[in-house]
């Protein structure tokens, strides 16, 4: 029975103030914050703050003991995240350049009177509006009526109008409004209706459908170009579509969305790609229909994924051959579920892949090639890798640890699933987790909090689409709207050449259009 002393308590935390502190006070903290834990809701165990206590608890334990200094190191970089956005980031605003009223180059100071004024960089001041995410505007064309014969004489709209009602930026800010932004109709159509300008669900869907027939060409070519990455990330989460058919053989009763992650491998400046697919496949099921169309003279990719059976076992055909990887967070996961009833071995297990963490993070900021980032893991991270392998079975083999309990589980994941695990540690550009897709999916998750479902197959196949393409835009840093409206002025040019309309090299298209 731990014996808690708020006062003790007290000293140890002003005494953190000072210096370090011992093993003994660090040891004190961590059984009063075991006992907290067995006393708490057991809800909160596995929540997100008591993940954050055990995060900063192995911080502390980890820390080397520092002399005090008055003065912060010149090297330590200061945190981002902070301050304004500067100008140059913002890139869709709308640019006016404002001339001087008075002066221009070569004019004589008025100032001094003697030297003469030259131009310098612009002062650059901006001003933010707000406006409907959907506007129009309503054209009265003049209409004259003879009062003998009675024929009628209309004015001609302004040149540029078009014939169409719905201009194609309305289906690109719905898009991104609806799929990129989880915005369901039913409440865009509300937000419009309140403005003035009503777009009814069944019109915003009309509207979505037409242009997705364009779209699907892009599709089509990013699936393509999706298959010949070096690194294909995948996961997978729960979906509903309510008028699904499904063949009577199929004994299935879940539906998901899969997302895909084609990245060209670490170090790389390739584009990357996001697909996905909404239906009763597994993401392993997709993967496998996307490596279809793989150059057979590449060599096998590497296929990051979760260790479920479900997705490993659809890539075994000859043709489909690649590198498994397996995200080392989730095994992870299993001992910080299970830090509550095994503080000790799971604080030595977590405190052990830290180190792994900290050295991919290192080699992240100081931008390895993968060659140097694989030589890099195995001088500071293979020796760690295996003293935890051997931890790990002396724990079984010694029978300290019940192999059906939560901490045997836990070590029974990571030994089941080592070689995949730790791919990283023998193959240049294997990731070491899964974080890419898990990224990802938060799209499809957050149209899913928002509209519920889909209402058949066709229609998750448009949210999709349009999901596959603005993400792609996003993990490239392109515009999503500005690259939507260019595609869909442009259909019979991305029809002929859908591969010279990418995400990444539509506007070298455009220019030799325009030339």
């Amino acid at each position: 029975m731990v014996e808690v002393d708020m006062d003790e308590l007290r000293g140890i935390v002003d005494s953190s103030a000072s210096g370090p502190l011992s093993e003994e006070q660090r040891n004190k903290l961590l059984s009063t914050l075991e006992l907290l834990v067995e006393q708490i809701d057991p809800e909160f165990r596995n929540s997100e703050k008591l993940n954050k206590l055990v995060k900063e608890m192995l911080e502390a334990s980890n820390a080397e003991p520092a002399e005090k200094t008055t003065e912060q190191s010149p090297d330590k970089k200061r945190k981002g995240g902070n301050g304004r956005t500067p100008a140059v980031k913002i890139k869709g605003a709308e640019v006016v350049a404002c001339s001087h009223q008075d002066l221009k180059r070569g004019d004589p100071c008025p100032g001094c009177k003697s030297g003469k004024v030259y131009p310098k960089a612009p002062e650059i001041i901006i001003r933010f509006k707000g406006a409907p995410p959907i506007q129009a505007i309503k054209y009265e064309l003049e209409r004259l009526r003879c009062n003998l014969c009675g024929q009628t004489y209309t004015a001609e709209p302004p040149k540029g109008v078009g014939k169409e009602k719905y201009d194609e930026s309305v289906s690109s800010i719905l898009g991104l409004l609806i799929y990129g932004g989880g915005l369901p109709r039913y409440r865009l159509a509300g937000l419009q209706g309140k403005l003035g300008i009503p777009l009814a669900q069944s019109t915003q869907w009309e509207i979505l459908d037409k242009a997705a027939k364009i779209l699907k060409l892009i599709l089509k070519e990013l699936i393509r170009q999706a298959a010949q990455g070096e690194v294909l990330h995948s996961d997978d989460t729960s979906r509903k579509i309510l008028n699904l058919d499904r063949p009577e053989e199929d004994t299935r009763t879940g539906v998901f969305t899969s997302g895909i992650f084609s990245t060209p491998g670490i170090g790389n400046k390739a584009p990357k790609i996001a697909l996905f697919f909404t239906g009763t496949q597994h993401s392993g099921e997709n993967l496998r229909d996307v490596l279809l169309h793989r150059a057979d003279e590449l060599d096998a990719p590497i296929a990051m994924h979760d260790a479920e059976t479900k997705n490993a076992s659809k890539l075994k055909p000859a043709n489909l051959q690649a590198e498994l990887a397996n995200c080392l967070p989730h095994g992870r996961r299993y001992f910080i579920d299970n830090f509550e009833n095994f503080p000790e071995q799971c604080h030595y297990v977590l405190s052990e892949l830290c180190k792994v963490f900290k050295n991919e993070k290192q080699a992240k900021d100081e931008k390895m090639s993968p060659e140097e980032r694989l030589a890099f893991h195995q001088v500071h991270s293979l020796q760690v890798m295996e003293d935890l392998r051997t931890w790990m079975q002396s724990q079984l083999t010694e029978k300290l640890v019940e192999p059906n309990g939560g901490l045997g589980k836990s070590i029974n994941y990571m030994l089941n699933h080592w070689d995949k695990l730790t791919l990283f540690l023998r193959k240049a550009g294997a990731p070491v987790d899964n974080n890419l897709a898990e990224r990802g999916l938060k799209k499809s998750i957050l149209h899913r909090k928002n509209s519920l479902f889909f209402r058949n197959q066709h229609g998750a196949d448009v949210g999709d689409l349009y999901t596959s393409i603005i993400h792609t835009c996003e993990l490239n840093e392109i515009n999503p709207f500005d690259y939507l409206n260019t595609l869909l002025r442009n259909p019979k040019a991305v029809e002929q050449a859908p591969a010279d309309w990418m995400p990444w090299n539509y506007e070298v298209a455009v220019s030799a259009q325009a030339d």
